[in-house]
């Protein structure tokens, strides 16, 4: 029966049977050529940078990450989004991404919606993607998150069709490195109206698109 808990249960067997597939998968990966996040630019058109405090060490034990960057980038009229970037140099040994929503439970925030975003031209090249959003809410404070699986030449919204691609280019290629790309953006307290935040969280993700893959290969 395709019933939902169907499909959910044929995703969990799905991802279980890749875990198992890569940690048994043991051939050495080629290094890969990639600048180190640190390097990441502070400066991104008219946006700017302020870094936030290092993750926790428990935090990095959990997320499993090779690299990773957390900063916050604000506009000259103050309009501010957060950026995370993870990086897994190979996801042979159970440091598999997994999407930000295993976490935000945790952390106090609920999802509220969620859905999928068509991203046009969002390179300056003609490049469309399709990525996660979702609006996710604590108390009163809301904002619009943004996020994809980056690497390998391809940018995915599913994590069930990013855990799929990662077995075939483990087979394929000898490659299972990957990366979390996501951005927040706090809806403004006294309005419900979404859009601003949503169309911010578009323009900088237009703006770092370009330079991703140096850094996300």
């Amino acid at each position: 029966m395709n019933t939902p808990l169907a499909r959910a249960a044929a995703i969990c067997l799905m991802l279980a049977a890749a875990s198992v597939f890569l940690s048994n998968a043991r051939r050495p990966e080629a290094p890969l050529q990639r600048i180190p996040l640190s390097q990441f630019p502070m400066n991104i058109g008219n946006w700017r940078a302020e870094v936030d405090p290092p993750l926790e060490e428990s935090v990095l034990k959990v997320l499993g990450v090779d690299d990773y960057l957390s900063r916050a980038y604000y506009k000259p009229d103050g309009a501010g989004v957060g950026l995370y970037l993870g990086f897994y140099g190979s996801q042979r040994q159970g440091d598999t991404i997994h999407s930000p929503l295993n976490c935000l439970p945790g952390a106090g925030w609920e999802p509220t919606s969620e859905g999928r975003l068509q991203l046009d031209n969002v390179d300056g090249a003609g490049r469309s993607v399709t990525v996660n959003r979702y609006v996710i809410q604590k108390g009163l404070d809301r904002n619009v998150v943004l996020y994809w699986y980056h690497g390998r030449g391809r940018v995915v919204a599913s994590e069930y069709w990013s855990r799929a691609y990662l077995v075939r280019d483990a087979l394929l290629t000898n490659r299972t490195n990957g990366s979390l790309v996501r951005v927040i953006v706090p809806v403004a307290s006294d309005t419900q109206d979404l859009g601003p935040a949503q169309r911010l969280a578009e323009e900088f993700v237009r703006g770092i698109f370009p330079t991703l893959d140096s850094y996300l290969p």
